[in-house]
């Protein structure tokens, strides 16, 4: 490069000194240059020590898990019964936490530590670009093909069945484990100590068996349960995706319970002691408090069968809040000392109870509604800015005017970055509270609606996005979910110019009327423009089953087919936000560390200068009963005191954004005119749709021809279980080598 002298350049390196204006602004860009070049450097390294970090915690989580797992395989044995569990008590027993300081030390602090831990996993996963969940996800996906299609228990895949088969073994190794350690310390001079016969004495032995195999399986029970918990997305999990596994766990606790029950019962009738049954001892077991446990878990169990829960839904609902009187009587019956061996998914389940009440006390913004041909519902809910979820979530809502106490599950169908502001749910009329809410939302004086939300509950990853081509295939209002996917895309593909998958959505519906659900693949928004929708690449395939053409088009189009309404909310309404914040991670380690420090330091005040002078650490003076009720009554206001306190900071926090709000504004973004929806977006992304009626979709020709061979196809069922079951067998076939399955089912 030539320079004039009269320039008056020096040239000294890399540098340029030069005395004129546009030497200072290279000079200004050079440094800026390098100062993002050492701020991407930090970024880059800063995230590769935060992966690290997770991997050393996952290493962690996994070693305190296998160890505790490991504690429930050796408790059945002799030699932990008879050697190990007194060394244990020896060594940790303490004037301040008594003998169920052992037991807290050994099962509840392992799970509870895990679960902090999680917490922290969790909030460092989410903040690091290097890494990804959906990475570990991707890389079992040859695990997670359906394995199973037929039988009772539905879809399942080989990781869940070498799991279940884990965990049979364990229960089946428990329960031999005990029943013939204590059968072999049974002898006829023992039975006769006790007025019985020898068969009898066995018998009695046996149901204690039962139950102690029992009080192992109610350990597990309620993980699955706890929606918020940070247990179940350290596992690729979510609870609605668990909820069959609490399922089974409640047969498999009910069976054992029962035999548990019934071998005392014929052993007293046959002995005549019927009185043991009304027997409540001050010291040691409560016969009547188990009875009262077990009637509550039966009724729970009546009324949990498939085909029964289906048809009366709402006895399935009430009844089940017969878990409240079936743990205190369970506590009551075994004492608190024995209850730690379940504490920690008890604790973790009320403390996600309690954090769950807080968030649906507050009534939140119902902004419009959206009413279809098809009896189908679109509510949209302000949502606080910045507040995100993944596609295919789940919220719970409950309608006042309709009823106080049910809470009903629905598939979020919006798209937190396509709709920043808002969140919507589809709700098909279907049942007796579905078709009140239709009642209610038809009514043209209606101004506003009384709405409580609980969630969203969000999956732990979006891997769909990983995959070459997507097949969604559903059935009805199975089409729900994968309405927030398209969203999702919908704004990768636009907003971000980001590669998405090729995208074949094959829909089953039964009457014309029903195809206006795919209107809904759009949001009530034109924040997206034509040429917007039109990057994405997407083919429909709706399938009319029960009507054999097309009816004519109506005379007056399509004005009552399609309804909108905008509500007037109350200023007070709040919009839909996480009740720990944005940093709700954190916050929950925080709850669930500071509630059990508070929950120790009470009762080991408690035990040391009330229980400890009258008991001695004998626990064989001081009630059973009223310890368990004091320790309780602690642990219960040790949890509501803390998640109280982090939700009242949070709310705090946000209290601009929450006290502020924009009640009588309709909501932003809309592409609405005169109550009907503008063609342009709607052409644009539905103009190829193909629908064919009088016919069912030959599922196994369109998914084993559709893309290329050596391409990664993902395969999403939602629908009907026949359906998902179809999908699932195509996918586990020889020739679908490509086609990675997954379901999405509506257990809750």
């Amino acid at each position: 490069m030539h320079l004039p002298r009269r320039k008056n350049i020096y040239i000294y390196g890399k540098c340029f000194l030069h005395f004129e204006p546009f030497g200072n602004e290279y000079l200004r860009l050079e440094r800026e240059s390098r100062s993002l070049m050492m701020l991407n450097f930090r970024e880059i390294m800063g995230s590769m020590r935060t992966a690290h970090v997770l991997l050393a915690m996952r290493a962690l989580l996994v070693l305190v898990f296998l160890s505790w797992l490991m504690i429930w395989v050796v408790m059945p044995t002799k030699t932990y019964r008879n050697k190990w569990s007194a060394e244990l008590l020896s060594a940790t027993l303490s004037t301040f936490l008594g003998s169920q300081g052992t037991w807290m030390l050994i099962f509840t602090f392992p799970i509870l530590l895990i679960a902090v831990v999680g917490c922290l996993y969790l909030h460092l996963a989410e903040r690091s670009r290097y890494f990804n969940r959906g990475e570990i996800s991707r890389r079992l996906r040859g695990w997670r093909k359906p394995a199973l299609v037929k039988g009772p228990l539905g879809v399942i895949s080989a990781v869940e069945i070498g799991f279940c088969f884990m965990f049979l073994f364990l229960v089946i190794w428990a329960l031999y484990m005990y029943i013939t350690g204590g059968l072999s310390e049974v002898s006829s001079g023992v039975a006769a100590e006790y007025g019985e016969k020898l068969w009898e004495a066995k018998l009695y032995d046996v149901g204690l068996q039962f139950g102690l195999t029992g009080n192992m399986c109610v350990a597990f029970l309620f993980f699955p349960v706890a929606r918020g918990s940070s247990l179940l997305p350290l596992i690729g999990l979510t609870s609605e995706n668990s909820i069959r596994y609490h399922i089974w766990l409640g047969h498999l606790v009910m069976a054992l319970f029962t035999a548990h029950g019934l071998c005392y019962l014929i052993v007293w009738v046959i002995n005549g002691r019927i009185y043991e049954l009304v027997k409540w001892g001050s010291v040691g077991i409560s016969n009547i408090a188990g009875e009262v446990a077990l009637l509550c878990g039966l009724a729970m169990w009546a009324v949990s069968f498939p085909r029964f829960r289906r048809s009366m839904f709402e006895l399935f609902f009430y009844a089940h809040y017969l878990y409240i009187p079936f743990l205190l009587f369970y506590l009551l019956h075994i004492g608190f000392s024995a209850f730690c061996l379940i504490l920690p998914g008890v604790y973790l389940f009320l403390v996600d109870r309690f954090l769950r009440l807080l968030q649906s006390r507050r009534r939140v913004r119902l902004l419009s509604a959206r009413l279809l041909q098809s009896e189908t519902m679109e509510l949209n809910f302000a949502k606080a800015p910045g507040f995100s979820y993944n596609p295919t979530s789940v919220v719970f809502i409950k309608v006042p005017s309709i009823s106080s106490l049910q809470w009903h599950p629905f598939t979020v169908s919006s798209s937190s970055s396509l709709e920043p502001e808002n969140l919507s749910i589809v709700i098909k009329k279907s049942g007796r509270w579905t078709h009140k809410l239709f009642e209610q939302l038809s009514q043209p004086s209606l101004q506003c609606l009384e709405v409580a939300v609980e969630g969203p509950y969000s999956p732990g990853s979006t891997d769909f996005l990983s995959y070459d081509s997507l097949i969604l295939v559903s059935g009805g209002s199975g089409i729900t979910p994968f309405i927030s996917i398209i969203r999702e895309l919908i704004h990768h593909s636009a907003t971000l110019s980001a590669k998405t998958p090729t995208i074949l959505l094959i829909s089953t519906f039964k009457t014309t009327a029903d195809l206006s659900m795919l209107d809904l693949l759009l949001p009530i928004s034109n924040a997206t423009t034509t040429t917007n929708f039109s990057q994405l690449q997407l083919q429909v395939m709706a399938f009319v089953t029960r009507e054999q053409q097309a009816p004519p088009p109506a005379a007056n189009g399509d004005a009552e087919a399609k309804k909108l309404i905008y509500f007037n909310p109350d200023p007070s309404d709040a919009a839909v936000a996480p009740v720990l914040g944005p940093n709700g991670w954190l916050w929950l380690a925080a709850v669930i560390s500071s509630s059990f420090l508070a929950f120790l330091l009470l009762i080991g005040i408690l035990t040391r200068y009330y229980i400890y002078p009258i008991d001695d650490n004998t626990d064989e003076v001081f009630s059973y009963t009223k310890r368990a009720l004091l320790y309780l009554l602690v642990m219960c206001w040790c949890i509501a005191a803390m998640a109280g306190l982090a939700v009242l900071w949070n709310k705090k926090v946000n209290c601009k954004e929450e006290c502020s709000p924009e009640p009588a504004m309709m909501p932003k973004n809309l592409w609405t005119l005169g109550g009907e929806i503008e063609s342009e977006p709607r052409e644009a992304l539905l103009g190829g749709v193909k629908v064919q009626y009088g016919e069912r979709p030959n599922l196994k020709k369109l998914l084993l021809e559709f893309g290329d061979k050596s391409s990664i196809i993902g395969v999403m069922a939602s629908g009907p279980s026949s359906l998902r079951r179809e999908v699932a067998a195509i996918c586990s076939s020889t020739p679908a080598e490509n086609l990675h399955y997954k379901s999405l089912s509506f257990t809750w």
